[in-house]
Protein backbone atom coordinates (compact mmCIF):
# COMPACT_ATOMS: atom_id res chain seq x y z
CA UNK A 1 0.00 0.00 0.00
CA UNK A 2 1.76 3.18 -1.21
CA UNK A 3 -0.21 5.90 0.64
CA UNK A 4 1.00 7.15 4.02
CA UNK A 5 -0.84 9.18 6.64
CA UNK A 6 0.04 10.89 9.88
CA UNK A 7 -1.82 9.92 13.03
CA UNK A 8 -3.35 13.40 12.99
CA UNK A 9 -4.78 12.79 9.51
CA UNK A 10 -6.29 9.51 10.64
CA UNK A 11 -7.84 11.27 13.64
CA UNK A 12 -9.91 13.44 11.28
CA UNK A 13 -11.78 10.33 10.14
CA UNK A 14 -13.62 9.79 13.41
CA UNK A 15 -17.28 9.90 12.36
CA UNK A 16 -19.67 7.13 11.23
CA UNK A 17 -19.59 8.46 7.66
CA UNK A 18 -15.76 8.64 7.70
CA UNK A 19 -14.43 5.91 9.94
CA UNK A 20 -10.75 4.98 9.86
CA UNK A 21 -8.74 3.03 12.38
CA UNK A 22 -5.10 1.98 12.79
CA UNK A 23 -3.96 -1.60 13.44
CA UNK A 24 -0.22 -2.23 13.73
CA UNK A 25 0.55 1.05 11.93
CA UNK A 26 -1.64 0.15 8.96
CA UNK A 27 -4.69 2.34 8.21
CA UNK A 28 -8.10 0.81 7.45
CA UNK A 29 -11.26 2.45 6.14
CA UNK A 30 -14.20 0.75 7.92
CA UNK A 31 -16.91 3.19 6.84
CA UNK A 32 -18.85 0.69 4.74
CA UNK A 33 -17.76 -2.30 6.81
CA UNK A 34 -19.60 -1.13 9.94
CA UNK A 35 -22.84 -2.88 9.04
CA UNK A 36 -21.00 -6.18 8.45
CA UNK A 37 -19.04 -6.12 11.70
CA UNK A 38 -20.22 -9.00 13.91
CA UNK A 39 -19.79 -6.89 17.04
CA UNK A 40 -21.94 -4.06 15.72
CA UNK A 41 -21.19 -0.49 14.63
CA UNK A 42 -20.78 1.10 18.06
CA UNK A 43 -17.67 -0.96 18.80
CA UNK A 44 -15.95 0.47 15.73
CA UNK A 45 -17.22 3.99 16.27
CA UNK A 46 -15.66 4.07 19.74
CA UNK A 47 -12.18 3.68 18.20
CA UNK A 48 -12.80 5.78 15.07
CA UNK A 49 -9.74 7.83 14.15
CA UNK A 50 -7.58 6.05 16.73
CA UNK A 51 -4.96 3.35 17.00
CA UNK A 52 -7.12 0.28 17.73
CA UNK A 53 -4.33 -2.30 17.72
CA UNK A 54 -4.82 -3.33 21.35
CA UNK A 55 -8.58 -3.73 20.98
CA UNK A 56 -8.25 -5.58 17.68
CA UNK A 57 -5.82 -8.21 18.95
CA UNK A 58 -7.84 -8.67 22.11
CA UNK A 59 -10.75 -10.04 20.11
CA UNK A 60 -9.29 -11.24 16.80
CA UNK A 61 -6.53 -13.37 15.38
CA UNK A 62 -4.27 -13.04 12.35
CA UNK A 63 -6.75 -14.83 10.10
CA UNK A 64 -9.23 -11.93 10.29
CA UNK A 65 -6.52 -9.46 9.28
CA UNK A 66 -5.51 -11.62 6.32
CA UNK A 67 -9.12 -11.98 5.23
CA UNK A 68 -9.96 -8.27 5.10
CA UNK A 69 -6.61 -6.52 4.61
CA UNK A 70 -6.70 -6.28 0.83
CA UNK A 71 -10.31 -5.06 0.92
CA UNK A 72 -10.10 -2.45 3.69
CA UNK A 73 -6.52 -1.16 4.01
CA UNK A 74 -6.03 2.32 2.55
CA UNK A 75 -2.44 2.94 3.60
CA UNK A 76 0.01 3.00 6.51
CA UNK A 77 1.24 5.49 9.08
CA UNK A 78 4.20 7.60 8.06
CA UNK A 79 6.02 6.22 11.10
CA UNK A 80 5.95 2.64 9.84
CA UNK A 81 9.32 1.27 8.81
CA UNK A 82 9.48 0.03 5.20
CA UNK A 83 9.12 -3.71 4.78
CA UNK A 84 12.17 -5.45 3.39
CA UNK A 85 11.61 -7.16 0.04
CA UNK A 86 12.77 -10.45 1.46
CA UNK A 87 12.57 -11.61 5.07
CA UNK A 88 15.84 -11.74 6.89
CA UNK A 89 16.41 -15.28 8.09
CA UNK A 90 19.07 -15.87 10.74
CA UNK A 91 21.88 -17.89 9.17
CA UNK A 92 22.69 -21.32 10.48
CA UNK A 93 25.64 -20.91 12.86
CA UNK A 94 28.90 -22.13 11.33
CA UNK A 95 30.63 -25.15 12.71
CA UNK A 96 33.05 -24.51 15.55
CA UNK A 97 36.46 -23.78 13.97
CA UNK A 98 39.38 -26.04 14.84
CA UNK A 99 41.81 -24.77 17.49
CA UNK A 100 44.57 -22.55 16.11
CA UNK A 101 47.20 -24.15 18.28
CA UNK A 102 47.80 -27.60 19.56
CA UNK A 103 46.01 -28.43 22.75
CA UNK A 104 46.31 -31.34 25.07
CA UNK A 105 43.71 -33.95 24.19
CA UNK A 106 42.09 -35.53 27.22
CA UNK A 107 41.05 -39.13 26.64
CA UNK A 108 37.97 -40.07 28.68
CA UNK A 109 38.16 -43.24 30.71
CA UNK A 110 34.99 -45.26 30.81
CA UNK A 111 34.19 -46.52 34.28
CA UNK A 112 30.73 -47.83 33.50
CA UNK A 113 28.13 -47.89 30.71
CA UNK A 114 28.91 -45.19 28.17
CA UNK A 115 27.16 -43.80 25.08
CA UNK A 116 28.37 -45.51 21.90
CA UNK A 117 30.72 -43.59 19.64
CA UNK A 118 29.28 -42.32 16.36
CA UNK A 119 29.53 -44.85 13.55
CA UNK A 120 30.21 -44.28 9.83
CA UNK A 121 26.70 -42.94 9.23
CA UNK A 122 27.47 -39.93 11.40
CA UNK A 123 30.03 -38.77 8.86
CA UNK A 124 27.47 -38.50 6.06
CA UNK A 125 26.66 -35.01 4.82
CA UNK A 126 23.26 -33.93 6.20
CA UNK A 127 22.51 -30.22 6.08
CA UNK A 128 20.07 -28.43 8.34
CA UNK A 129 17.45 -26.39 6.51
CA UNK A 130 17.06 -22.71 7.32
CA UNK A 131 14.55 -21.89 10.08
CA UNK A 132 11.12 -21.28 8.57
CA UNK A 133 7.77 -19.92 9.66
CA UNK A 134 6.89 -18.23 12.96
CA UNK A 135 9.36 -20.43 14.89
CA UNK A 136 6.91 -21.10 17.71
CA UNK A 137 8.41 -24.18 19.40
CA UNK A 138 6.65 -27.40 18.30
CA UNK A 139 4.11 -25.52 16.16
CA UNK A 140 5.87 -26.90 13.06
CA UNK A 141 7.92 -30.07 12.52
CA UNK A 142 11.50 -29.97 13.80
CA UNK A 143 13.04 -29.57 10.33
CA UNK A 144 11.26 -26.20 10.09
CA UNK A 145 13.19 -25.14 13.20
CA UNK A 146 16.66 -25.65 11.70
CA UNK A 147 17.12 -29.22 12.93
CA UNK A 148 19.17 -31.68 10.93
CA UNK A 149 17.14 -34.30 9.08
CA UNK A 150 18.03 -37.02 6.57
CA UNK A 151 14.57 -36.88 4.97
CA UNK A 152 14.36 -33.41 3.42
CA UNK A 153 16.34 -31.49 0.82
CA UNK A 154 16.06 -28.27 -1.17
CA UNK A 155 13.09 -29.58 -3.20
CA UNK A 156 11.06 -30.16 -0.04
CA UNK A 157 11.98 -26.67 1.18
CA UNK A 158 10.87 -25.11 -2.12
CA UNK A 159 7.62 -27.12 -2.16
CA UNK A 160 6.83 -26.08 1.41
CA UNK A 161 7.17 -22.41 0.48
CA UNK A 162 5.10 -22.87 -2.67
CA UNK A 163 2.18 -24.54 -0.89
CA UNK A 164 2.25 -22.19 2.10
CA UNK A 165 2.08 -19.12 -0.15
CA UNK A 166 -1.04 -20.53 -1.83
CA UNK A 167 -2.59 -21.48 1.51
CA UNK A 168 -2.05 -18.10 3.15
CA UNK A 169 -3.12 -16.09 0.10
CA UNK A 170 -6.05 -18.01 -1.38
CA UNK A 171 -7.26 -20.62 1.12
CA UNK A 172 -6.93 -19.92 4.83
CA UNK A 173 -8.80 -16.58 4.86
CA UNK A 174 -11.88 -18.20 3.33
CA UNK A 175 -11.98 -21.67 4.88
CA UNK A 176 -14.39 -20.63 7.64
CA UNK A 177 -16.92 -19.40 5.07
CA UNK A 178 -16.51 -22.56 2.98
CA UNK A 179 -17.07 -24.71 6.04
CA UNK A 180 -20.28 -22.88 6.88
CA UNK A 181 -21.41 -23.20 3.25
CA UNK A 182 -20.60 -26.97 3.35
CA UNK A 183 -18.72 -26.59 0.06
CA UNK A 184 -15.27 -25.63 -1.19
CA UNK A 185 -15.44 -23.84 -4.57
CA UNK A 186 -14.90 -26.21 -7.50
CA UNK A 187 -12.14 -23.93 -8.77
CA UNK A 188 -9.97 -24.82 -5.76
CA UNK A 189 -10.17 -28.51 -6.63
CA UNK A 190 -9.28 -27.70 -10.23
CA UNK A 191 -6.28 -25.74 -9.00
CA UNK A 192 -5.16 -28.82 -7.06
CA UNK A 193 -4.94 -30.57 -10.42
CA UNK A 194 -3.45 -27.64 -12.30
CA UNK A 195 -0.72 -27.21 -9.70
CA UNK A 196 0.18 -30.88 -10.07
CA UNK A 197 -0.66 -31.72 -6.46
CA UNK A 198 -3.31 -34.36 -7.17
CA UNK A 199 -0.88 -36.35 -9.31
CA UNK A 200 1.55 -36.36 -6.39
CA UNK A 201 -0.89 -37.49 -3.69
CA UNK A 202 -1.28 -41.15 -4.63
CA UNK A 203 1.67 -42.72 -2.83
CA UNK A 204 3.26 -43.48 -6.20
CA UNK A 205 5.98 -42.17 -8.49
CA UNK A 206 4.87 -38.98 -10.20
CA UNK A 207 2.78 -40.22 -13.18
CA UNK A 208 4.27 -38.20 -16.03
CA UNK A 209 2.67 -40.61 -18.53
CA UNK A 210 -0.81 -39.61 -17.36
CA UNK A 211 -0.60 -35.83 -17.10
CA UNK A 212 1.25 -32.83 -18.47
CA UNK A 213 0.77 -31.01 -15.17
CA UNK A 214 3.90 -30.50 -13.09
CA UNK A 215 4.55 -29.25 -9.58
CA UNK A 216 6.35 -25.94 -10.02
CA UNK A 217 9.06 -26.45 -7.41
CA UNK A 218 9.81 -30.19 -7.77
CA UNK A 219 10.98 -32.04 -10.90
CA UNK A 220 8.76 -35.13 -11.32
CA UNK A 221 11.71 -37.52 -11.23
CA UNK A 222 12.59 -36.24 -7.74
CA UNK A 223 9.09 -36.60 -6.30
CA UNK A 224 8.98 -38.86 -3.23
CA UNK A 225 6.70 -39.73 -0.31
CA UNK A 226 8.09 -36.85 1.76
CA UNK A 227 6.91 -34.39 -0.90
CA UNK A 228 3.45 -35.88 -0.45
CA UNK A 229 3.83 -35.40 3.30
CA UNK A 230 4.76 -31.73 2.81
CA UNK A 231 1.77 -30.98 0.55
CA UNK A 232 -0.70 -32.67 2.90
CA UNK A 233 0.81 -31.12 6.02
CA UNK A 234 0.86 -27.59 4.65
CA UNK A 235 -2.68 -27.77 3.25
CA UNK A 236 -3.92 -28.90 6.66
CA UNK A 237 -2.56 -25.74 8.29
CA UNK A 238 -5.87 -24.09 7.37
CA UNK A 239 -7.36 -25.99 10.32
CA UNK A 240 -10.32 -27.61 8.59
CA UNK A 241 -10.79 -31.35 8.19
CA UNK A 242 -13.60 -30.67 5.77
CA UNK A 243 -11.35 -28.62 3.48
CA UNK A 244 -8.67 -31.26 3.06
CA UNK A 245 -11.17 -34.10 2.71
CA UNK A 246 -12.83 -32.02 -0.02
CA UNK A 247 -9.76 -31.35 -2.16
CA UNK A 248 -7.87 -34.60 -1.60
CA UNK A 249 -9.88 -37.05 0.50
CA UNK A 250 -11.94 -38.99 -2.01
CA UNK A 251 -9.24 -38.70 -4.65
CA UNK A 252 -6.44 -39.89 -2.39
CA UNK A 253 -8.15 -43.18 -1.62
CA UNK A 254 -10.25 -43.66 -4.76
CA UNK A 255 -7.69 -43.06 -7.52
CA UNK A 256 -4.58 -45.05 -6.41
CA UNK A 257 -6.23 -48.50 -6.74
CA UNK A 258 -7.24 -47.66 -10.32
CA UNK A 259 -3.76 -46.44 -11.26
CA UNK A 260 -2.08 -49.46 -9.66
CA UNK A 261 -4.44 -52.26 -10.70
CA UNK A 262 -6.86 -50.99 -13.36
CA UNK A 263 -6.60 -52.04 -17.00
CA UNK A 264 -4.56 -49.79 -19.28
CA UNK A 265 -7.66 -48.92 -21.26
CA UNK A 266 -9.51 -47.85 -18.11
CA UNK A 267 -6.57 -45.85 -16.80
CA UNK A 268 -5.98 -44.06 -20.10
CA UNK A 269 -9.67 -43.22 -20.42
CA UNK A 270 -10.46 -41.77 -16.98
CA UNK A 271 -7.31 -41.06 -14.93
CA UNK A 272 -5.84 -38.08 -16.88
CA UNK A 273 -9.04 -36.07 -16.38
CA UNK A 274 -9.13 -37.00 -12.69
CA UNK A 275 -5.58 -36.01 -11.79
CA UNK A 276 -5.88 -32.79 -13.82
CA UNK A 277 -8.82 -31.81 -11.60
CA UNK A 278 -11.46 -31.91 -14.36
CA UNK A 279 -13.40 -34.90 -12.99
CA UNK A 280 -13.67 -36.48 -9.53
CA UNK A 281 -13.39 -39.95 -8.03
CA UNK A 282 -14.02 -41.43 -4.60
CA UNK A 283 -13.75 -44.75 -2.77
CA UNK A 284 -17.03 -46.51 -1.98
CA UNK A 285 -16.45 -49.37 0.47
CA UNK A 286 -18.36 -48.66 3.71
CA UNK A 287 -22.00 -49.71 3.89
CA UNK A 288 -24.80 -49.10 6.40
CA UNK A 289 -24.06 -52.52 7.95
CA UNK A 290 -20.36 -52.97 7.10
CA UNK A 291 -17.71 -50.51 8.26
CA UNK A 292 -14.43 -51.86 9.62
CA UNK A 293 -15.80 -55.35 8.91
CA UNK A 294 -15.16 -55.05 5.16
CA UNK A 295 -15.42 -58.80 4.51
CA UNK A 296 -19.18 -58.71 5.25
CA UNK A 297 -20.24 -56.07 2.71
CA UNK A 298 -23.41 -56.77 0.74
CA UNK A 299 -23.45 -54.49 -2.34
CA UNK A 300 -23.97 -57.03 -5.13
CA UNK A 301 -22.59 -57.20 -8.69
CA UNK A 302 -24.02 -59.94 -10.93
CA UNK A 303 -22.41 -60.83 -14.23
CA UNK A 304 -24.75 -60.66 -17.25
CA UNK A 305 -25.35 -63.78 -19.34
CA UNK A 306 -23.14 -62.48 -22.15
CA UNK A 307 -20.31 -61.88 -19.66
CA UNK A 308 -19.82 -58.26 -20.75
CA UNK A 309 -21.29 -56.33 -17.83
CA UNK A 310 -21.95 -56.43 -14.11
CA UNK A 311 -25.32 -55.28 -12.78
CA UNK A 312 -24.75 -53.55 -9.45
CA UNK A 313 -27.31 -53.07 -6.68
CA UNK A 314 -26.69 -51.85 -3.14
CA UNK A 315 -25.91 -48.93 -0.89
CA UNK A 316 -22.79 -47.21 0.37
CA UNK A 317 -22.64 -44.84 3.33
CA UNK A 318 -20.26 -42.12 4.60
CA UNK A 319 -18.60 -41.84 1.19
CA UNK A 320 -16.25 -38.83 1.13
CA UNK A 321 -16.87 -36.48 -1.86
CA UNK A 322 -19.49 -38.85 -3.31
CA UNK A 323 -22.00 -36.07 -3.91
CA UNK A 324 -19.66 -34.46 -6.49
CA UNK A 325 -18.01 -37.52 -8.02
CA UNK A 326 -18.07 -38.84 -11.57
CA UNK A 327 -16.46 -42.18 -10.64
CA UNK A 328 -16.81 -44.52 -7.68
CA UNK A 329 -14.10 -47.09 -6.91
CA UNK A 330 -16.54 -49.55 -5.40
CA UNK A 331 -16.20 -52.75 -3.39
CA UNK A 332 -18.89 -55.21 -4.51
CA UNK A 333 -19.78 -58.84 -3.87
CA UNK A 334 -19.27 -60.94 -6.99
CA UNK A 335 -18.83 -64.30 -5.26
CA UNK A 336 -19.70 -66.11 -2.06
CA UNK A 337 -19.61 -64.94 1.54
CA UNK A 338 -16.53 -63.50 3.19
CA UNK A 339 -13.44 -61.80 1.83
CA UNK A 340 -12.98 -64.27 -1.04
CA UNK A 341 -16.15 -63.07 -2.78
CA UNK A 342 -15.29 -59.37 -3.07
CA UNK A 343 -14.26 -57.50 -6.23
CA UNK A 344 -13.62 -53.84 -6.99
CA UNK A 345 -15.33 -52.00 -9.86
CA UNK A 346 -15.14 -48.44 -11.13
CA UNK A 347 -18.77 -47.35 -11.38
CA UNK A 348 -19.48 -44.32 -13.55
CA UNK A 349 -22.26 -41.91 -12.63
CA UNK A 350 -23.02 -41.42 -16.32
CA UNK A 351 -24.09 -45.09 -16.59
CA UNK A 352 -27.37 -44.25 -14.83
CA UNK A 353 -28.84 -45.79 -11.72
CA UNK A 354 -26.46 -43.93 -9.39
CA UNK A 355 -28.07 -41.60 -6.85
CA UNK A 356 -26.27 -39.61 -4.16
CA UNK A 357 -27.56 -37.82 -1.09
CA UNK A 358 -25.45 -35.51 1.06
CA UNK A 359 -25.28 -36.46 4.73
CA UNK A 360 -25.24 -34.05 7.68
CA UNK A 361 -22.38 -35.01 9.98
CA UNK A 362 -20.83 -33.78 13.21
CA UNK A 363 -17.72 -32.38 11.55
CA UNK A 364 -15.81 -32.03 8.27
CA UNK A 365 -18.81 -30.14 6.91
CA UNK A 366 -17.33 -29.26 3.53
CA UNK A 367 -16.13 -32.81 2.77
CA UNK A 368 -19.31 -33.90 1.00
CA UNK A 369 -20.04 -37.03 3.04
CA UNK A 370 -22.55 -38.98 0.96
CA UNK A 371 -25.08 -41.80 0.98
CA UNK A 372 -24.84 -43.60 -2.38
CA UNK A 373 -27.45 -45.90 -3.91
CA UNK A 374 -26.79 -48.18 -6.91
CA UNK A 375 -29.89 -49.47 -8.69
CA UNK A 376 -29.34 -51.83 -11.63
CA UNK A 377 -26.18 -49.98 -12.66
CA UNK A 378 -24.65 -51.52 -15.79
CA UNK A 379 -20.84 -51.65 -15.44
CA UNK A 380 -18.51 -52.96 -18.20
CA UNK A 381 -16.26 -55.84 -17.10
CA UNK A 382 -13.35 -53.70 -18.29
CA UNK A 383 -13.97 -51.52 -15.22
CA UNK A 384 -12.79 -54.32 -12.93
CA UNK A 385 -9.86 -53.24 -10.73
CA UNK A 386 -7.55 -56.15 -10.01
CA UNK A 387 -8.92 -59.67 -10.38
CA UNK A 388 -12.43 -60.96 -9.84
CA UNK A 389 -13.10 -62.09 -6.26
CA UNK A 390 -9.72 -60.68 -5.19
CA UNK A 391 -10.94 -57.22 -4.32
CA UNK A 392 -10.22 -57.66 -0.62
CA UNK A 393 -6.50 -57.56 -1.46
CA UNK A 394 -7.04 -54.35 -3.44
CA UNK A 395 -8.71 -52.77 -0.43
CA UNK A 396 -6.04 -53.94 1.99
CA UNK A 397 -3.16 -52.61 -0.14
CA UNK A 398 -4.92 -49.24 -0.18
CA UNK A 399 -5.22 -49.01 3.60
CA UNK A 400 -1.58 -48.09 4.35
CA UNK A 401 -1.72 -45.02 2.12
CA UNK A 402 -5.14 -44.01 3.43
CA UNK A 403 -4.08 -44.33 7.07
CA UNK A 404 -0.82 -42.43 6.57
CA UNK A 405 -2.87 -39.60 5.04
CA UNK A 406 -5.11 -39.58 8.12
CA UNK A 407 -2.07 -39.59 10.41
CA UNK A 408 -0.55 -36.55 8.65
CA UNK A 409 -3.84 -34.68 8.93
CA UNK A 410 -4.40 -35.56 12.60
CA UNK A 411 -0.91 -34.46 13.62
CA UNK A 412 -1.08 -31.15 11.75
CA UNK A 413 -4.51 -30.43 13.24
CA UNK A 414 -2.99 -31.23 16.64
CA UNK A 415 -0.27 -28.67 15.90
CA UNK A 416 -2.89 -26.10 14.86
CA UNK A 417 -4.67 -26.59 18.21
CA UNK A 418 -1.34 -26.24 20.00
CA UNK A 419 -0.21 -23.20 17.97
CA UNK A 420 -3.50 -21.36 18.41
CA UNK A 421 -3.35 -22.09 22.15
CA UNK A 422 0.24 -20.88 22.45
CA UNK A 423 -0.57 -17.60 20.67
CA UNK A 424 -3.70 -17.04 22.74
CA UNK A 425 -1.89 -17.86 25.99
CA UNK A 426 0.59 -15.06 25.26
CA UNK A 427 -2.26 -12.59 24.73
CA UNK A 428 -5.01 -13.44 27.20
CA UNK A 429 -4.65 -12.20 30.79
CA UNK A 430 -6.31 -13.71 33.85
CA UNK A 431 -5.76 -12.92 37.52
CA UNK A 432 -3.30 -10.18 36.64
CA UNK A 433 -0.99 -12.12 34.34
CA UNK A 434 -0.88 -13.79 30.95
CA UNK A 435 -2.15 -17.35 30.62
CA UNK A 436 1.33 -18.55 29.64
CA UNK A 437 2.58 -17.45 33.05
CA UNK A 438 0.31 -19.97 34.78
CA UNK A 439 2.10 -23.32 35.31
CA UNK A 440 -1.06 -25.31 34.61
CA UNK A 441 -1.32 -23.78 31.11
CA UNK A 442 2.33 -24.53 30.37
CA UNK A 443 1.72 -28.11 31.47
CA UNK A 444 -1.17 -28.43 29.05
CA UNK A 445 0.98 -27.14 26.21
CA UNK A 446 3.83 -29.46 27.18
CA UNK A 447 1.57 -32.53 27.13
CA UNK A 448 0.30 -31.50 23.71
CA UNK A 449 3.82 -30.98 22.35
CA UNK A 450 5.29 -34.25 23.65
CA UNK A 451 2.55 -36.33 22.02
CA UNK A 452 2.75 -34.45 18.72
CA UNK A 453 6.54 -34.72 18.44
CA UNK A 454 6.68 -38.40 19.41
CA UNK A 455 4.00 -39.27 16.87
CA UNK A 456 5.54 -37.19 14.09
CA UNK A 457 8.93 -38.83 14.50
CA UNK A 458 7.27 -42.24 14.24
CA UNK A 459 5.47 -41.01 11.13
CA UNK A 460 8.73 -39.95 9.44
CA UNK A 461 10.26 -43.34 10.22
CA UNK A 462 7.33 -45.21 8.68
CA UNK A 463 7.24 -43.03 5.57
CA UNK A 464 10.95 -43.66 5.08
CA UNK A 465 10.38 -47.41 5.39
CA UNK A 466 7.52 -47.21 2.88
CA UNK A 467 9.85 -45.45 0.45
CA UNK A 468 12.45 -48.23 0.73
CA UNK A 469 10.24 -51.33 0.80
CA UNK A 470 8.23 -52.86 -2.01
CA UNK A 471 4.48 -52.41 -1.82
CA UNK A 472 3.96 -56.03 -0.77
CA UNK A 473 6.68 -55.92 1.89
CA UNK A 474 5.34 -52.64 3.25
CA UNK A 475 1.81 -54.06 3.43
CA UNK A 476 3.01 -57.12 5.37
CA UNK A 477 5.62 -55.53 7.63
CA UNK A 478 4.31 -52.01 8.20
CA UNK A 479 0.55 -52.52 8.31
CA UNK A 480 0.51 -53.11 12.06
CA UNK A 481 2.78 -50.18 12.89
CA UNK A 482 0.80 -47.83 10.64
CA UNK A 483 -2.43 -48.98 12.30
CA UNK A 484 -0.92 -48.31 15.73
CA UNK A 485 0.22 -44.84 14.72
CA UNK A 486 -3.17 -44.11 13.20
CA UNK A 487 -4.73 -44.74 16.61
CA UNK A 488 -2.04 -42.75 18.41
CA UNK A 489 -2.33 -39.75 16.07
CA UNK A 490 -6.11 -39.49 16.37
CA UNK A 491 -6.02 -39.83 20.18
CA UNK A 492 -3.33 -37.12 20.16
CA UNK A 493 -5.61 -34.95 18.04
CA UNK A 494 -8.52 -35.54 20.40
CA UNK A 495 -6.35 -34.64 23.40
CA UNK A 496 -5.01 -31.47 21.78
CA UNK A 497 -8.47 -30.34 20.65
CA UNK A 498 -9.80 -30.77 24.18
CA UNK A 499 -6.88 -29.01 25.86
CA UNK A 500 -7.00 -26.17 23.35
CA UNK A 501 -10.70 -25.80 24.04
CA UNK A 502 -9.96 -25.56 27.78
CA UNK A 503 -7.34 -22.87 27.17
CA UNK A 504 -9.66 -20.82 24.95
CA UNK A 505 -12.68 -21.27 27.20
CA UNK A 506 -15.91 -19.83 25.81
CA UNK A 507 -14.20 -18.64 22.63
CA UNK A 508 -13.80 -22.26 21.53
CA UNK A 509 -17.51 -22.90 22.04
CA UNK A 510 -18.42 -20.21 19.50
CA UNK A 511 -18.12 -20.67 15.75
CA UNK A 512 -15.76 -18.14 14.19
CA UNK A 513 -13.60 -15.53 15.85
CA UNK A 514 -10.40 -16.15 17.80
CA UNK A 515 -11.35 -19.68 18.80
CA UNK A 516 -12.85 -20.55 15.42
CA UNK A 517 -10.17 -23.03 14.36
CA UNK A 518 -10.28 -24.83 17.70
CA UNK A 519 -14.09 -25.05 17.66
CA UNK A 520 -14.07 -26.41 14.11
CA UNK A 521 -11.31 -28.94 14.75
CA UNK A 522 -13.01 -30.15 17.93
CA UNK A 523 -15.94 -31.16 15.73
CA UNK A 524 -13.59 -32.78 13.20
CA UNK A 525 -11.92 -35.21 15.62
CA UNK A 526 -14.24 -38.15 14.93
CA UNK A 527 -13.94 -37.62 11.16
CA UNK A 528 -10.38 -38.91 11.49
CA UNK A 529 -10.73 -41.30 14.43
CA UNK A 530 -13.37 -43.48 12.73
CA UNK A 531 -12.52 -43.65 8.96
CA UNK A 532 -9.73 -45.98 7.90
CA UNK A 533 -10.39 -48.17 10.95
CA UNK A 534 -11.57 -47.16 14.42
CA UNK A 535 -9.02 -46.84 17.22
CA UNK A 536 -10.01 -50.13 18.85
CA UNK A 537 -9.64 -52.04 15.58
CA UNK A 538 -6.32 -50.32 14.83
CA UNK A 539 -4.76 -51.05 18.21
CA UNK A 540 -5.76 -54.70 18.10
CA UNK A 541 -4.49 -55.00 14.51
CA UNK A 542 -1.18 -53.38 15.45
CA UNK A 543 -0.36 -56.14 17.95
CA UNK A 544 -1.79 -59.05 15.94
CA UNK A 545 0.12 -57.97 12.83
CA UNK A 546 3.35 -57.36 14.72
CA UNK A 547 3.24 -60.80 16.35
CA UNK A 548 2.54 -62.46 13.02
CA UNK A 549 5.45 -60.68 11.28
CA UNK A 550 7.93 -61.23 14.08
CA UNK A 551 7.05 -64.88 14.35
CA UNK A 552 8.18 -65.22 10.72
CA UNK A 553 11.33 -63.23 11.52
CA UNK A 554 12.22 -65.69 14.27
CA UNK A 555 10.75 -64.12 17.42
CA UNK A 556 11.88 -65.87 20.62
CA UNK A 557 9.53 -65.77 23.59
Amino acid sequence: MSKTFSLAEVALHNQPDKLWIVVDEDVYDLTTFQTEHPGGRKVLQRVAGKDASKQFWQYHNEGILKKYKAQLQVGSLDTKAPVASEPVVPPTPPATPPPTQEQEVVQPVAEGPAAPMPGPVAAQEVEATEPYGDLIPYADPSWYQGYYSPYYNETHVALRAEVREWVERDLEPYVGNWDEARKVPDEIYRQMGQRGYLAGLMGLHYPIHLTKRRVKSVPPEKWDLFHELVVTDELCRVGSGGFFWNVAGGFGIGCPPVVKLGTKALIDRIVPGIIDGDTRICLAVTEPDAGSDVANLCCEAKLTEDGKHYIVNGEKKWITNGIWCDYFTTAVRTGGAGMSGISVLVIERSAGGVSTRKMDCQGAWSSGTTYVTFEDVKVPVENLVGKVNQGFKVIMTNFNHERIGIIIQALRYSRVCYEESMKYAHKRRTFGKKLIEHPVIRMKLAHMARQIEASYNWLETLIYQCSRMSQTEAMLRLGGAIAGLKAQSTTTFEFCAREASQIFGGLSYTRGGQGGKVERLYRDVRSLAIPGGSEEIMLDLSIRQALRVHKVLGMKL
